[in-house]
């Protein structure tokens, strides 16, 4: 594979993946929000939110692989799992590394949701609002074309995206009316685990 095609296989699994993991960070603020309308029902929010997430594993997989084949930076394989021990971009690729295994861990632990709890892995699942901006930071200090208008266009959009569903979020005074229901399924789900 010729060097160019993997440094634009890269670039482009990296913007993709940005794009995604803002997607799946906004679906996942609405979700909480239980933002729902006729023509689009609640399940489809998290049933969205659920393959986007895997939609960005692959692409994120994508960025990795071709970023550590790539002979340019020589990265090795160290250096995608290890944080800031890359020679190349020490800083930055450590913070792409953080916000890898802060997604791994998010991963891991829904595919093992039902033997964790739901308070256990709510705590790991909100990882996400650091593996997030820890990625955008990762994309805007490594990148050899973050500068350009189409990468600046991208990540404000998705920072835009992102911004938006928090401060709706933190605004909407929205309280879910089957709190106290859910409250006493929890206790008692805790008090069964406690035994």
């Amino acid at each position: 594979m010729s060097d160019s095609i993997l440094w634009y296989t890269t670039r482009g699994a990296g913007a993709v993946t940005l794009i995604l993991l803002s997607c799946v960070v906004i679906l996942g603020i609405l979700s909480t929000l239980r933002v729902q309308s006729q023509s689009w029902p609640r399940f489809l929010t998290t049933g969205l939110h659920r393959n986007l997430a895997l939609m960005t594993l692959v692409f994120l997989g994508l960025h990795i692989v071709t970023s550590v084949v790539d002979p340019f930076t020589n990265l090795g394989w160290a250096s995608a799992i290890i944080p800031f021990s890359s020679s190349y971009r020490t800083f930055w690729l450590g913070l792409g590394v953080i916000s890898f295994e802060l997604l791994l861990a998010i991963v891991a632990t829904s595919l093992v949701r039902g033997y964790l709890g739901h308070r256990a892995w709510r705590a790991i699942h909100w990882l996400t609002y650091a593996a997030w901006p820890v990625g955008v930071l990762h994309g805007l200090g490594t990148g050899t074309d973050t500068w350009s208008a189409w990468m600046l266009a991208i990540t404000a959009g998705c920072v835009a995206g992102v911004g938006v569903a928090i401060a709706l979020r933190l605004t909407s005074g929205h309280t879910d009316p089957l709190a106290p229901q859910r409250a006493a399924f929890r206790a008692a789900v805790d008090r069964r685990e406690a035994r």
